[in-house]
Formats: C-alpha cells, sequence, structure tokens
C-alpha cells in the first residue's frame, strides 16, 4: 500500500453558496479520522445566508502510530507514548506545520487576507492548529484549539493580539483536562488571548459547544 505522505488527498473545500469567499477557516481533523469528519459541522454553524467563509477541510497523511502497536492510519504527528508533553514528535509535528503554512498561502495568493483565515483543530489538529498559527509569518484571525493541548511554546511568535478558542471535556481519557489547562497556563504566561471553555464531555464535540464555535468565528471574521 502506498503511504499517502507520498500521495496526499487533495482538501475538502466548501465554497460560500451566495458570495465569493473574502475569509477561510483552515480545519483540521483528529487522529485516524479524515477532512471529512467536521465536513457536517458547516451547515449547523447557522451561519448567515451571505456568510462569505471558505472552509476547507485537509487530510492528515497515513502513517504508522507507534502508540497503536505501528498501525498505520491518518495522523498528523506520531504518539509515542502517554507522555504528551513530555515525548513529542516535534519532526512530525513541523511537517504538518509547513503543510498548514502552505494552505495559509495559497488563501492569501487568492487574495485573502492573512487577517480573514483562522486555523480550526480537534485533538491532534487542534495541537497542529495552534502550532502553525503562532509560529507563522503574520498574525492570523485566529486559532480555534479543541479537546487538545500545546507543548513547546517558547519556540512562537509573540502574537499577543491574535485570539485563541481553547475548548476541553472535563472527562477526556485521552487528553487529560490537567495537560490542556497546562498548556493554557503556559500561552496565558506568554502573553496569548485565550478564551476557555471546559464542559461535561469526553474526547468529542457536543451540541452546546456548536453555539459558541459559531458565535466565535462570527466575532473574529465579522460573518
Amino acid at each position: 500500500m502506498l503511504n499517502s505522505l507520498q500521495t496526499p488527498l487533495k482538501p475538502i473545500v466548501i465554497e460560500p453558496k451566495n458570495l465569493p469567499a473574502d475569509a477561510v477557516v483552515i480545519w483540521l481533523h483528529g487522529l485516524g479520522a479524515d477532512g471529512h469528519d467536521f465536513e457536517p459541522i458547516v451547515p449547523e454553524l447557522g451561519l448567515p445566508e451571505n456568510h462569505r467563509i471558505r472552509f476547507i477541510f485537509p487530510h492528515a497523511p497515513i502513517q504508522p502510530v507507534t502508540i497503536n502497536g505501528g498501525m498505520e492510519m491518518r495522523s498528523w504527528y506520531d504518539i509515542r507514548s502517554l507522555d504528551l508533553l513530555g515525548d513529542f514528535d516535534t519532526v512530525g509535528v513541523a511537517r504538518s506545520t509547513q503543510t498548514v503554512a502552505e494552505l495559509i498561502e495559497q488563501q492569501i495568493a487568492l487574495g485573502v487576507l492573512p487577517s480573514r483565515i483562522v486555523l480550526a483543530g480537534f485533538s491532534q489538529g487542534g495541537l497542529v492548529a495552534l502550532h502553525a498559527g503562532l509560529s507563522y509569518s503574520q498574525p492570523l484571525a485566529g486559532i480555534m484549539a479543541l479537546s487538545t493541548y500545546c507543548p513547546m511554546s517558547e519556540s512562537f511568535q509573540s502574537y499577543s493580539e491574535m485570539p485563541i478558542l481553547m475548548m476541553h471535556g472535563q472527562q477526556d481519557p485521552v487528553i487529560p483536562l490537567s495537560v490542556a489547562e497546562s498548556s493554557k497556563a503556559a500561552l496565558l504566561h506568554r502573553g496569548y488571548q485565550i478564551e476557555w471553555h471546559s464542559y461535561a464531555m469526553q474526547h468529542q464535540v457536543v451540541p452546546s459547544q456548536l453555539q459558541q464555535i459559531a458565535q466565535w468565528l462570527k466575532k473574529q471574521l465579522n460573518s
């Protein structure tokens, strides 16, 4: 089987219905999923009919994941152990961060301003969204990080005005709430703006989040 590190799939793109796009949300899925995972959320956000947001859902490459016995699956980077903050695949994250940077550059080439681009992601995708957004050469409209964490905050740009939305499950068995809270504290210490919400849920997205996600997106993109 040819590894899709060599044959990447094109991202799923959802264009606004009534007007040309002038804003973009790049939304990264979690481990073992694909770009279709969050595609159904777009109509559930209740965006106005005249919104001008293009949604892009990339697919992670297929690669072995150590913690899952080396099984090949879609993954933005390798997970080697349960020490999420200490045993960290810096090479894999750097590769995926570059992939996201290239997607951002493509949208800028199409005429979308960096200040009109939001990065979003769930779990692994959220970590990459944080790393890509906070290390990009220009500040973006914001970063939405769902059920995730953020090691290596010391390597980021000082974008103190770029808003970050973090949401996490209080009973998350995959990424413990304490790990997410530690990442939030580290980012706050660095001067970033964090809007934080926790929910009575596990490692998932629940309907009660969607209203706050939609409100946050509308605020950042004036849509």
